[in-house]
């Protein structure tokens, strides 16, 4: 289905698409045909990004700056893309912000600097072109990047866990509600995919790099061309009757951790020949 003109014709918006999944999903969109907007709170950033992308791809990039945590910074963005492109017929709400720590550990500021992008950013950007797509009778299309963890929980990322969350609500919510204007909403769970920015505040080891390896049933990382290509299925025309939906892509992490049993993953052959041999002897008794 990666045919080249998969999202040919298409505009798509991707907050936080300078670097990271951003840039990954929004270079994958170019190739597969569609113009693309990249937006963050770094003007450089994105301005080189943008520029890097078109001569890798020979794609249109748009680079415009915007806070998401700021409603109207939001709508003067959204005003930019639309002056440039004419429109956006898919809005990726991919920026965020994230880092572990001991929840008691916190500040109120801590707590306020990640809900405001994930949460707030996030709802800012999809309401203010929701509004314009219904006023306009214009079909859209929403992707929200959340986590593995917004269904259950983590320790450790609380604020992130409290955010995704929100957005997953949010995703279901507005899929019921917006369906009827012809606008889909989805989102992706990510498990642990490694990129240069928040690498370095969640998985700031080695040691805890490994930890995580050892909780994924197929024993690696994502690579960001996996995640990429199940986006651009997502917001393509092809995936035209699904909406409300959670995917995960994490290498099994969820289904391994939901199993009550599965640390039995480190009994070695040995173990368990001697585990057989005393359940054999029981049953004898």
């Amino acid at each position: 289905m990666f045919e080249p003109g998969l999202l040919k014709d298409k505009v798509i918006l991707v907050t936080g698409g300078g670097t990271g999944l951003g840039r990954s999903m929004s270079t994958r969109f170019l190739q597969l045909g569609a113009r693309v907007a990249i937006t963050s709170r770094r003007a450089e950033v994105i301005e080189q990004a943008a520029r890097e992308m078109m001569a890798e791809s020979g794609g249109e990039v748009f680079a415009t700056p915007v806070d998401v945590r700021d409603p109207e910074g939001v709508k003067r963005m959204i005003d930019t893309v639309e002056g440039h492109f004419g429109r956006v017929d898919v809005l990726v709400n991919n920026a965020a912000g994230n880092f572990i720590s001991p929840t008691e550990r916190l500040s109120h500021r801590a707590v306020d600097a990640v809900l405001g992008i994930v949460l707030h950013g996030t709802l800012y950007c999809t309401l203010e072109l929701g509004k314009r797509w219904i006023a306009q009778h214009q079909k859209g299309t929403v992707l929200n990047i959340a986590t593995t963890y917004a269904e259950r929980g983590s320790g450790y990322v609380v604020p992130s866990a409290v955010a995704k969350a929100g957005v997953v609500a949010m995703t279901r919510s507005l899929a019921a509600e917006w369906g009827k204007y012809g606008i889909r909403l989805n989102a992706i769970a990510p498990g642990p995919f490694p990129t240069e920015g928040a690498w370095t505040r969640l998985m700031p080891t080695p040691e805890i790099e490994r930890l995580f390896e050892q909780r994924i049933p197929l024993r690696r990382m994502g690579e960001h061309l996996e995640l990429a290509n199940l986006a651009a299925y997502l917001v393509s025309d092809y995936a035209g009757f699904i909406t409300g939906d959670l995917i995960y892509i994490d290498g099994g992490e969820s289904a391994w951790n939901a199993g009550e049993f599965n640390v039995l993953d480190a009994v070695t052959p040995e173990q368990w020949d001697a585990l057989e041999a005393m359940r054999k002897k029981a049953d004898r008794a």
